[in-house]
């Protein structure tokens, strides 16, 4: 291994260490061509191990790579975030585009709510929302952003795409209503009983809930919340300012309070 021996010579053992890494990742995860000559495997064989050896003398290399890599992600999301808060402030129909509103029509203070239909802390905040939008419908526009976490709520993408077929028909808020103040019987027969008591024409509405739209519509959002680092929800933006979890009547008060300030 003398041409391993000159490397060391010439490269400090963090480079050299960085370098095999490389070529092993690349031997490891990628297609070649077959090589002809018959001793090339024991050849790999003998670089993959000794790439492997100094990966083990030198384990904090690895460690100082995933923290570099994190904190580049984390300076990218801020990044993200701050050009997002901008926009918000500048042209908040960027931000709104095609999501289901109420509240004033003047969109000078923006609420964004990222929303799981079937979190429980979800539907505990929808409930302060109705009382704080109630007090608040002629000062602050609320937005629905879907956020369906299907990972762990097998019922959250359904009733997102049934809330989106019922929004094609002037029906989104009374469907919101319906879900989340029925949280405990999601599923198809709720779907289909909420249209009806809203007097929606069932066909489109299937055809809606069932169509590339409204996927498309749901990814939006989701793009959007992954953009803005949101995990889990309830998620709440009031003109640039978070707010995460089941929040409080108070602490809405006290949001408005701070971003109606000149």
């Amino acid at each position: 291994m003398k041409l391993l021996s000159s490397w060391r010579d010439r490269f400090p053992q963090r480079v050299l260490i960085s370098i095999g890494l490389v070529v092993l990742c690349i031997g490891l995860n990628s297609c070649s061509m077959p090589t002809q000559a018959g001793n090339s495997q024991p050849i790999d064989a003998q670089l993959e191990a000794k790439v492997l050896q100094i990966i083990r003398n030198h384990p904090e290399v690895i460690l100082e790579s995933v923290q570099a890599y994190q904190q580049k992600q984390q300076e990218q999301q801020q990044q993200a975030q701050k050009a997002f808060v901008e926009g918000m402030k500048a042209n908040p129909k960027s931000v709104i585009g095609a999501s289901p509103t109420t509240g004033s029509p003047e969109q000078k203070i923006v609420l964004l709510e990222f929303s799981d239909f079937q979190c429980p802390y979800c539907a505990k905040a929808h409930k302060t929302l109705k009382q704080f939008m109630a007090t608040h419908q002629n000062q602050v526009t609320l937005v629905y952003k879907y956020l369906p976490l299907t990972k762990i709520h097998p019922e959250a993408l359904p009733a997102a795409k049934a809330a989106w077929a019922a929004s094609q028909q002037g029906k989104f808020w009374e469907f919101y209503d319906a879900l989340f103040s029925q949280q405990e019987k999601l599923g198809e027969p709720l779907y289909v009983a909420t249209a009806k008591a809203l007097n929606l024409d069932l066909k489109r509405f299937d055809g809606d809930r069932n169509s590339e739209a409204a996927s498309a519509a749901i990814k939006k959002d989701l793009d959007m919340a992954e953009q803005l680092g949101i995990t889990g929800t309830p998620f709440l933006v009031m003109n640039g300012q978070p707010v995460s979890g089941a929040i409080e009547l108070a602490e809405l008060e006290g949001l408005l309070a701070k971003v109606s300030k000149p």
